[in-house]
């Protein structure tokens, strides 16, 4: 009987959560007035504008663009996976991946946004390289492959779990009453 109070109360827990996701889309409004604040910047200085403030202007408003999506992917597949599930049947304006993806799709879906947002932060630092000094280009770098290299030993991981769960599948199973030959005999 207990069991089964505390149970029931940690399955209704999980609605805690939403909350979390109305704040992270409350987040989205900040981005978007950032956002407009470098589009703003851009149209203001056409004509005055180099060719490189500009490139960095749309850096930044990509980066965001970026931010904005992984704040998207967190907040409805941790909804789908921990809260309540989104029904796999396809909605006329729904993304294709609703109701599909499972957790270590969002792991990977988000270790390549940040390895995204990572890039272009680094693309943005190389494009104003004397404004930086050697360590914090360095460190840059370094963080940016930390970033890259963690993603695909993750991807890696993920293959190898996933391959072996499917030979686990394809081997027959031994059957009672199957001869199983020796090796090297028959």
């Amino acid at each position: 009987m207990l069991k089964r109070l505390l149970e029931h109360y940690l399955f209704l827990s999980r609605w805690l959560l939403a909350p979390f996701f109305v704040m992270l889309t409350l987040g989205l409004l900040a981005l978007m007035v950032n956002a407009a604040r470098h589009v703003l910047g851009i149209l203001l200085s056409i004509g005055s504008s180099t060719e490189d403030r500009i490139i960095l202007e749309l850096l930044g408003l990509i980066d965001l663009t970026l931010t904005g999506a992984l704040v998207m992917i967190v907040t409805i597949s941790v909804y789908e996976n921990f809260v309540s599930g989104v029904p796999a049947t396809p909605r006329e304006g729904w993304p294709n991946w609703m109701g599909g993806i499972d957790f270590p799709q969002l792991k990977l879906n988000l270790l390549t946004t940040i390895v995204a947002i990572s890039a272009i932060k680094l693309l943005e630092v190389f494009m104003d390289v004397p404004k930086f000094e050697e360590r914090d280009l360095t460190y840059y770098i370094a963080i940016h492959l930390t970033f890259v290299l963690s993603t695909v030993l993750f991807a890696f991981s993920e293959r190898v779990t996933i391959s072996g769960q499917v030979e686990k599948k394809t081997t027959p199973a031994e059957e009672p009453g199957t001869k199983i030959d020796a090796p090297g005999g028959s």
